[in-house]
């Protein structure tokens, strides 16, 4: 106890200036000269990106700009450094845990199993000191979504920025999340645990195919003596208004819930998805996409590859499936800033330098449904993007300089960066 009230106090005790939320754009701006990763798998090397009122509105080789660039308030001039999207998190935390350690600053978590009408929209905290250590690194979006029981709540999507949920919200309620029963086994050495397990797996899946028949059955009747706040948040899944995310992982249990979603007619996003590489093709054949596990981790199984997990993004772009990349697990609030790293080490990998910077950008945007907003430098869409000193998808090049989220000019300190600025003045070089 002594250890805790130690740590809060250190926290507590850091003396680090709020960030202001940024201002809307009200100057037109030209970024000039660098080398633009567009995230649609397109590179320009010498880019000229201009933006205005908050959204894109040129994205071309500087060499054919001509005069253009006297028709914006001002250029920046960004040679020898490159040019990125903002990169997205896909069900994240980021919001809604500040102290894993202390219960009173997490709120991802409701009580009971089946929670559709739980939103993390309500429960999103803008004040958030994790939040600047991630804009940092070039996230500048977040899929929020709530944890814990079968169904943990309805998910929504946000800009890194903002005074509060409100402003901040890039789109409200885009889906509900579903915790798939996990199958246990005792390896072939005890039978008779074995058996109890599948029959308590075989139940929790009949519980999930009830809840469903139910709350399809409610959606039907036009009357209701009594609303039931469950039921009442299931009516947008089933009129296609929120997605339904699956996470789940191993073959099994990845076959069962697509086979008792076949029911109906849902828009289903696989979350996890270990072994979605081995059943791709049923995948592909009912265009699922995959929000992919954490890449920097151990194999799942015994007999895998070593690096079967940094190959992944790799085998399953082969096999022809969308995949986008997240982070949760152990302290992912703030290993969210490693996103772009994970990235990286996909290409590292194999795969495609722009398809890996695909997926935490355009693939990310696509599968969340944002993509006509954002996940991509082009015309019309939301100019959130960011100007980095080297290869953003590498620790040694993610150096941000400038960071602009719908237009906006956002502060690119953190806590972290306070705390080196004062050590480095007390003990130099």
């Amino acid at each position: 106890m002594k250890n805790l009230i130690l740590i809060i106090a250190c926290f507590l005790s850091v003396s680090v200036k709020a960030q202001t939320p940024a201002e809307a754009q009200t100057k037109s701006i030209l970024l000039l000269g660098a080398k633009a990763h567009l995230g649609n798998g397109k590179v320009i090397p010498n880019a000229a990106i201009g933006f205005r009122d908050g959204k894109i509105d040129m994205v071309l080789s500087a060499i054919d700009i001509h005069m253009d660039s006297t028709k914006y308030d001002k250029v920046v001039h960004c040679e020898g450094k490159h040019i990125y999207p903002g990169f997205i998190a896909p069900n994240s935390r980021l919001g809604l845990v500040e102290i894993g350690t202390v219960r009173a600053t997490r709120d991802q978590q409701e009580v009971g199993q089946f929670k559709p009408h739980v939103r993390s929209l309500i429960a999103y905290n803008t004040e958030s000191r994790i939040t600047p250590t991630v804009r940092t690194n070039g996230v500048l979006m977040a899929e929020v979504a709530p944890v814990g029981g079968v169904i943990t709540g309805t998910s929504s999507i946000f800009n890194l920025d903002g005074w509060n949920w409100e402003d901040a919200v890039l789109k409200e309620d885009n889906g509900i999340h579903i915790n798939w029963p996990r199958i246990r086994t005792s390896m072939g050495s005890d039978k008779k645990k074995d058996t109890k397990w599948v029959e308590e797996y075989a139940e929790k899946v009949e519980e999930i195919k009830q809840f469903f028949k139910e709350a399809e059955a409610y959606t039907k009747e036009e009357y209701h003596v009594e609303k039931n706040i469950r039921y009442e948040a299931m009516k947008a899944v089933f009129s296609k208004k929120k997605k339904v995310f699956i996470h789940c992982d191993r073959v099994q249990e990845i076959t069962d819930a697509l086979y008792l979603f076949d029911a109906y007619d849902f828009e289903l996003v696989l979350v996890g998805g270990y072994d979605a590489w081995l059943v791709a093709d049923l995948l592909k054949d009912r265009s699922i996409p995959v929000i992919l596990r954490r890449v920097h981790d151990l194999p799942m199984h015994q007999d895998d590859d070593v690096d079967l997990p940094y190959k992944m993004p790799k085998i399953l772009a082969d096999k022809g499936l969308l995949v986008c990349l997240e982070n949760s697990g152990s302290m992912e609030a703030m290993g969210t800033r490693n996103l772009p790293f994970y990235a990286g080490t996909a290409a590292a990998y194999g795969l495609d330098k722009e398809a890996a910077l695909a997926m935490i950008t355009l693939n990310t945007a696509k599968i969340l449904g944002i993509y006509a907003m954002v996940g991509s430098i082009e015309e019309g869409k939301f100019a959130t993007l960011f100007i980095s000193e080297g290869d953003a998808l590498d620790m040694r090049g993610n150096q941000v300089t400038l960071a602009f989220i719908q237009g906006k000019q956002i502060e690119l300190t953190n806590p972290q960066i306070e705390l080196w600025k004062k050590y480095e003045g007390k003990y130099g070089e």
